[in-house]
């Protein structure tokens, strides 16, 4: 943080700022403070990074926080006035000084939010700066100033630094542009995060792809393994116990060298077991076409992912299209037979085939949401729902949804939409449905 911008800030909050109604930790090293007025201010405290910014949206905390550190932060401050708020020694430290209520008296607490490079941190201290609570707590060991609850804190050893100054016309709008470009850099950072993880499960299904044995081969390696077991069977009377190697004639009359496993007890068991696996080819090559069909699908898929990923204007819908992994989830993910994805309490399931598509149809609820795009083919979408209507911003969400991945190119597009009791299924995933409406989307 650059001096001249916080000393424009403690100007702004002595102006504007009499108490702190509210105060809580939303992030590791981010504390959020509601002054009156419903002023609300995001302090920063990373270190290397640290940033003071204002936002129109508020956010809520990614996690409960219920360190001594933040009991104590909520017990000092909340519903308390401010009696002065100043930049400490002359240095990058916000001191706000406060009366806060108690059962018995007022108590005087302050707050350091030190943007002091090495030394960043909150500490909170009482009148006689002795540390009550800490952000970071720092020992001997780590450095000659000591940051420990029940210890005097020493000042801050103030940097040699001539100090920049610069004119800073409305101090509001410069915090609201640095939550911007925070957001943004941070939108940068979470794109590529997500699509490095998308692409390495690219990687993964072209791999399988590239594994993948050719109709041909699996029906030449059955028809080599029935030849194979028939002809031990053929000759079983000419195997003796325990023999490796036999050397038979064949049914073309040229020669043929067979090694049996021995951990099989008969030769018997042995071509029953290339029996087995005879068959296992020849299924396997019936449906060879439909594994690879399911395999590019879901390519086409994730590379319809990055897209979205790609066109994101924030990063709750980045997480909205791919959300951090919950314990347990992927044992879980791999049973769906679909995509699905949760949107302000809503689940929104998409087909990604056809035969996705017939599943979604078969196992939704007559009070679910059927979307599909006019006229056209594309992925059926489903709004897990139990009552008579759904929000418009859920229509509007999932609609989008099943647009953005069935088709190719930007442009309008129209999806319609009924409950799914309204929707008869002729064939495979081919419907017919009345009544319905249609919602317009552009992407």
């Amino acid at each position: 943080m650059k001096y001249y911008i916080l000393k424009a800030i403690v100007a702004y909050l002595k102006k504007n700022c009499t108490h702190i109604k509210y105060i809580k930790r939303i992030e590791n090293n981010t504390i959020v403070i509601e002054f009156n007025d419903k002023n609300t201010l995001y302090f920063d405290l990373s270190k290397g990074n640290s940033l003071i910014y204002k936002k129109e949206e508020s956010s809520n905390a990614k996690r409960e926080y219920n360190a001594p550190f933040d009991e104590v932060l909520n017990k000092r401050f909340i519903n308390s006035k401010i009696e002065n708020v100043m930049l400490l020694n002359d240095d990058k430290i916000i001191c706000f000084e406060v009366l806060s209520p108690s059962s018995y008296k007022q108590l005087k607490t302050k707050l350091h939010l030190e943007f002091t490079g090495k030394y960043t941190n909150i500490i909170i201290v009482d009148e006689e700066e002795i540390v009550l609570e800490a952000l970071r707590h720092i020992d001997e060991q780590a450095s000659s100033r000591i940051v420990k609850v029940g210890q005097l804190l020493l000042p801050v050893p103030k940097a040699n630094f001539t100090p920049v100054f610069e004119e800073v016309n409305d101090i509001e709008e410069l915090l609201y542009e640095r939550f911007s470009h925070k957001e943004q850099q941070a939108l940068l950072s979470i794109k590529k995060q997500k699509i490095t993880t998308v692409k390495k499960q690219i990687s993964k299904l072209n791999k399988l792809l590239g594994s993948l044995q050719s109709k041909e081969s699996l029906e030449e390696e059955s028809n080599e393994l029935y030849q194979k077991a028939n002809l031990i069977l053929s000759n079983i009377y000419q195997i003796k116990p325990y023999e490796k190697k036999i050397l038979l004639v064949d049914f073309n009359g040229d020669n043929v060298e067979i090694e049996l496993d021995l951990n099989y007890p008969t030769a018997q068991s042995f071509a029953n077991n290339l029996f087995l696996k005879a068959k296992k080819a020849k299924q396997k090559a019936k449906f060879m076409h439909i594994e690879k069909k399911n395999l590019e699908e879901k390519n086409e898929f994730l590379n319809r992912l990055i897209q979205q990923i790609e066109d994101a204007a924030s990063i709750d819908e980045i997480e909205f299209l791919l959300p951090k992994k919950e314990k347990n989830q992927t044992k879980t993910k791999k049973l769906e037979n679909y995509e699905s994805f949760f949107y302000k309490g809503y689940k929104i399931l998409l087909g990604k085939n056809e035969r996705e598509n017939i599943f979604l149809l078969q196992n939704s609820k007559a009070s679910d949401f059927w979307f599909h795009l006019k006229d056209q083919p594309s992925c059926h979408v489903i709004v897990q729902n139990s009552k008579k209507t759904i929000p418009d911003e859920i229509i509007e969400k999932a609609a989008q949804l099943c647009t953005s991945f069935s088709v190719d190119f930007a442009g309008n597009y129209l999806v319609d939409y009924t409950q799914r009791r309204n929707v008869k299924i002729q064939h495979g995933a081919n419907v017919l449905y009345n009544p319905y409406e249609t919602i317009k989307i552009v992407i």
